[in-house]
């Protein structure tokens, strides 16, 4: 197994962590920890991108893999931070559909031998809820801060529908290629 899909699975690997630190009451500093926890889970997605491209080990594990382990740690958080009332539950009922969607489509494709990476609209969404997630974290409060909180929520949803027509598009051979 090379690096990036170790990295890949150290994502994965954080997230109880994460989970437990930001919800658990109690633990000193626990959102605090909560937040590094997820910045480090998060630059690792960064990092094993990078370093696949970079040496050339870019994989079908790492390909499948890496937007899932994306999608587990962005969607426990935003599950979480509902739970904590940061963010509207129906919002991220919107974009946990979304990463449904696209997982039955990469199924789908995978029956018929084809693997699908993620494209540019899927990753900018990704940055973007990441950064939503680390600012209703943070929870600094003030007007100002909630209006980008919001700004950022309504962004990310946003983009979670653009990159999910995208994706659609893009891919809408893959239904047609059914055995």
């Amino acid at each position: 197994m090379n690096l990036p899909n170790k990295l890949t699975i150290l994502r994965m690997i954080m997230i109880p962590f994460f989970l437990v630190a930001l919800m658990v009451p109690g633990i000193p500093g626990g959102k605090w920890i909560a937040l590094a926890l997820f910045c480090l889970a998060s630059l690792t997605d960064m990092l094993d991108g990078k370093i696949a491209r970079k040496y050339n080990l870019i994989t079908d594990f790492g390909k499948f893999m890496d937007p899932l382990a994306d999608k587990l740690l962005v969607c426990s958080a935003m599950i979480a931070l509902i739970d904590l009332d940061r963010i509207p539950a129906w919002v991220v009922i919107v974009i946990i559909a979304r990463e449904f969607i696209i997982s039955g489509f990469r199924l789908v494709a995978s029956d018929n031998g084809i693997v699908i990476a993620a494209g540019w609209w899927g990753k900018i969404k990704t940055v973007c809820q990441m950064f939503m997630v680390i600012l209703l974290i943070c929870d600094f409060g003030g007007s100002t801060v909630h209006i980008i909180e919001n700004v950022l929520i309504y962004l990310a949803l946003a983009l979670t529908i653009i990159s999910l027509i995208d994706y659609l598009v893009k891919n809408k051979n893959v239904l047609s290629e059914t055995k």
